[in-house]
């Protein structure tokens, strides 16, 4: 069976759908003001990031898609917004005041992104059916111990690092409310 790109499959048309959620998605997590709304967009833009993986195939990456980041990452965002009592409504300190060039780089590298992988893939189908083997729990689960530990781990030090932080920061500001003005606390 020869493929065409004039002629796609429902997969294929439910997959660019997807993606057009994915990166709306992902434009409103860097543009809207409130950061619990930037949170959530994130939900749905890790969310439909999943969607592609299911439909590409990969299951068990698609269920730790949901779990790590949408679960995890997210969660751990929000409660480190309330532990540290940031700013949730909109505010102007957070607003880009370099719109134009901040947009004409963006654009910039996002032509230069897809010049390339056009050009990399413009002779290549690539078939998801055929790459199930390298989305298995097996396949996924030796590359990951085999040569992704390092950063495996490394991630897993680092969320731990910023929610410490996170709380370490908002007992400085408990402890400086209970100590009365004039005294000094004992150490």
């Amino acid at each position: 069976m020869t493929h065409s790109y004039l002629s796609p499959t429902g997969v294929e048309i439910a997959f660019v759908l997807i993606g057009l959620v994915t990166v709306g998605s992902a434009l409103l997590v860097v543009t809207v003001q409130n950061l619990v709304h930037a949170a959530l967009w994130l939900v749905v833009c890790l969310g439909s990031i999943a969607g592609e993986y299911l439909l590409l195939g990969a299951e068990l990456i698609a269920w730790v898609q949901i779990l790590i980041y949408v679960g995890a990452v997210v969660v751990l965002i929000l409660f480190g917004l309330v532990l540290t009592k940031a700013t949730i409504a909109p505010t102007t300190e957070l607003d880009v005041k370099h719109r134009l060039p901040a947009a004409l780089v963006a654009a910039g590298a996002v032509g230069v992104l897809v010049t390339v992988l056009v050009d990399a893939y413009r002779n290549v189908w690539i078939d998801p059916h055929a790459a199930i083997a390298q989305g298995s729990a097996s396949a996924n689960g030796a590359a990951l111990f085999k040569y992704w530990v390092l950063p495996f781990e490394t991630l897993s030090v680092l969320l731990l690092a910023a929610l410490v932080g996170a709380i370490v920061i908002s007992r400085r500001d408990k402890l400086a409310a209970a100590t009365p003005q004039g005294t000094e606390a004992d150490d």
